[in-house]
């Protein structure tokens, strides 16, 4: 696998020009900043929303079940997502969307139980990294904060960096320009609303990213002059493999599961995905934002819907490059595309020119502005929420009020917005492609996932094994993924060290190292005895300060009610059973995505058949329609009540009918004055914070 740099200069045959690039860019990031400012708006007059420090960093603690669904899809739908697992596609056929998927996929579905323990375990934590730190201590606690910081800076790289070369290639747009304009809309919308800004920018991103995708695909495999039906793309599929047999797939066959380079490609998706999600602050943000009784749905429901998103995407426009570059459609024609541009990520953009024209070219460009721009996002929250709480709040101002947290949030979104678009424009003169970090990744952070999932479940990982076993293992994986790739080629290129065999090295040493570290080092200092109980000490920001200013009692504005004991025990109660539910759910549905559905058919060799392609096609784009409706729809059917009652209260506002004030006092007071909101609206006012 070669990951030379890329041809940086696609200027000459730009689908689209560099005003179209500089449009999106900044034209849909200053809309969606604009709209943000909007509903915080909205939300302040009409829901008594005050920006504290806790609405900023966990939107309440009280999102449902739709809302965190599809927070978590477009948190994991970065440019890798689209760009990568379409590149896979185009090198191994088949395999490489459905092992990107699979491999991607249990990481969510296992984390739902990490979830569900996290509130269960520390209620008002604001970051993985303060569970460590209340139970192991600083040394600890510094160790993960490296590696947590480690998780987001690789994130976020991959994100610029993917996003700018497909924003290059399609309209000619400087690259450079690219990588800072990108993130400028996102850290406006994420400053002005905080976490719960990113969470319905993510819904909005979602809706869109989908209708795109399923647009895709209908086109490829119904209606295209070229293409149009199953059938046309699998003959044009079995044509290319006679052109270009595909080194270690059965018979050279696109149409395989069995796939040797695949299957490597398979086992350093799985591995260094495990590491981006469970190091990944963004995804706990997520579980802590989540109302206790839809954590577990919501990361179930969004792991489900997210699977068809990488699986179809890659299988529409992988195959569609494969079975079209042989004709003038194709940008490269009469050329293949360069290795280097697969690994940059332009097989999508390229097979969307193709199958498309323009309007191809528009649309790669939305759904991977809307990929990059919502993952950044969260990024952005996730390191914001670690330098507040575990570096500014831990060590340097443990009275910080609430304003002062605010004011450390939003320059850390700064802060962090300019040094990542930075460091990605040094990747950029260095040749490093998006391709090359992603299978880097694991190496890097994947020695820290057991310790810390331990940290959460098991009672008995004394502070050494969680402190020095990520240390360690890094240090194997970096030993494993080197001397792999010296002994494979002699020399250390950035195209030998990116190759799947060194990489398959290091990921593999980085995940699995812990396993007889955390071993050794519980044998020499000895099972602890942990009882849970400091990490329920871990408190929330004081926001007593910004309540005062906007003439409210906290407990009046969501996000400030303290739990009575009697509301905590039900909680725990509804925590426990979820947890039960959540570890058989999870073993099921891995079994089947990594065990029963694929297994049988790479152990075989089978290779597909005309009506098994068509079939195959069928489910990708029937569970695509399932997943419009998980994230796209439930969302608004589910916050249903409280949208009625906000287009209601603006109503009644803007007619001078009535001033919120006086709503407000109604709902308070249980009134059902006409035209205003009814009793039963009541319940529904502490239903908005998650859902509006």
């Amino acid at each position: 696998m070669d990951h030379a740099p890329a041809n940086k200069d696609h200027i000459a045959n730009a689908a689209l020009g560099q005003g179209v690039g500089y449009g999106i860019v900044l034209g849909l990031g200053g809309a969606f900043a604009l709209g943000m400012i909007l509903v915080t708006f909205i939300l302040r007059r009409y829901n008594r929303e005050v920006q504290t420090s806790e609405m900023f960093n966990t939107a309440g603690r009280t999102v449902k079940s739709g809302l965190v669904a599809s927070a978590v899809v477009s948190s994991w739908t970065w440019a890798a997502t689209l760009l990568q697992s379409t590149g896979v596609c185009y090198r191994y056929g088949v395999s490489g969307p459905f092992w990107y998927a699979s491999g991607a996929t249990v990481q969510i579905l296992l984390f739902a139980t990490l979830a569900i323990e996290l509130k269960r375990r520390a209620p008002n934590a604001h970051t993985y990294l303060e569970i460590i730190k209340a139970r192991y201590g600083t040394f600890a606690h510094i160790v993960f904060l490296v590696f947590g910081l480690a998780t987001n800076i690789l994130v976020s790289l991959m994100l610029i960096v993917g996003g700018s070369a497909t924003v290059n290639a399609l309209t000619g747009m400087h690259t450079i320009a690219a990588i800072y304009l990108l993130p400028v809309g996102v850290i406006a919308y994420t400053m002005v609303g905080g976490l719960k800004a990113t969470i319905l920018t993510d819904w909005a991103h979602t809706f869109i990213l989908l209708l795109i995708i399923i647009i895709f695909a209908l086109t490829t495999y119904a209606s295209h002059d070229v293409l149009g039906s199953p059938s046309a793309v699998y003959d044009m599929l079995v044509e290319a493999a006679t052109r270009h047999p595909v080194a270690g797939n059965k018979d050279g066959s696109y149409l395989t599961m069995q796939s040797r380079e695949g299957a490597i490609f398979f086992v350093i998706n799985i591995v260094g995905n495990f590491g981006t999600v469970f190091l990944d602050n963004g995804y706990y943000n997520k579980a802590i934002a989540a109302s206790p009784v839809h954590a577990l749905p919501g990361y179930i429901l969004g792991g489900l819907c997210w699977f068809a998103i990488p699986w179809l995407t890659a299988t529409t426009m992988g195959l569609t490059a494969l079975a079209m570059e042989n004709t003038p459609w194709f940008p490269t024609y009469p050329d293949r595309m360069a290795d280097a541009d697969v690994s940059a990520g332009l097989v999508l953009p390229y097979a969307a020119v193709a199958l498309l024209g323009k309007g191809g070219a528009v649309a790669t460009l939305l759904i991977v502005f809307m990929a990059v721009t919502s993952a950044t996002s969260s990024q952005l929250i996730a390191v914001s929420t670690i330098g507040t709480y575990d570096l500014y709040r831990t060590y340097f101002n443990p009275q910080a009020s609430g304003k002062r947290l605010i004011y450390m949030s939003h320059s850390i979104v700064i802060g962090y917005g300019l040094f990542i678009a930075t460091f990605s424009v040094g990747l950029y003169y260095a040749g490093i492609s998006m391709g090359y970090l992603y299978v880097m990744m694991g190496v890097i952070i994947s020695s820290a996932v057991l310790p810390a999932t331990l940290a959460l479940i098991w009672a008995g990982q004394n502070k050494w094994a969680a402190s020095l076993s990520p240390i360690l293992g890094l240090v194997c994986a970096l030993v494993a993924w080197l001397v792999t790739a010296k002994k494979e080629c002699g020399e250390l290129s950035v195209a030998c060290t990116g190759s799947n065999n060194p990489m398959l090295a290091g990921n593999v040493a980085a995940l699995l190292s812990p396993v007889v570290l955390v071993a050794i080092f519980t044998l020499i200092f000895g099972i602890d005895k942990y009882d849970w109980k400091s990490m329920m000490d871990i408190r929330k920001g004081d926001d007593h300060d910004l309540a005062d200013a906007a003439g409210l009692d906290l407990e009046e504005i969501p996000g400030g009610h303290n739990e009575t004991r009697v509301e905590f025990e039900e909680e725990q109660k509804k925590l426990e059973r979820a947890g039960k539910i959540s570890k058989t759910a999870t073993v099921v549905m891995t079994l089947a995505l990594l065990v029963l559905w694929p297994m049988p058919l790479y152990g075989t060799g089978y290779i597909f058949s005309k009506q098994f392609f068509t079939g195959w096609v069928t489910v990708g784009i029937i569970w695509i329609f399932c997943s419009f409706l998980g994230v796209g729809i439930f969302p608004v059917f589910e916050s249903r009540k409280t949208l009625a009652r906000t287009v209601k209260s603006i109503y009644l506002d803007v007619t001078g009918k009535s001033h919120p004030k006086t709503i407000h006092a109604q709902i308070a007071e249980g009134q059902n004055s006409p035209g205003d909101v009814t009793p039963t609206e009541k319940s529904g006012a502490k239903e908005m914070v998650g859902s509006a």
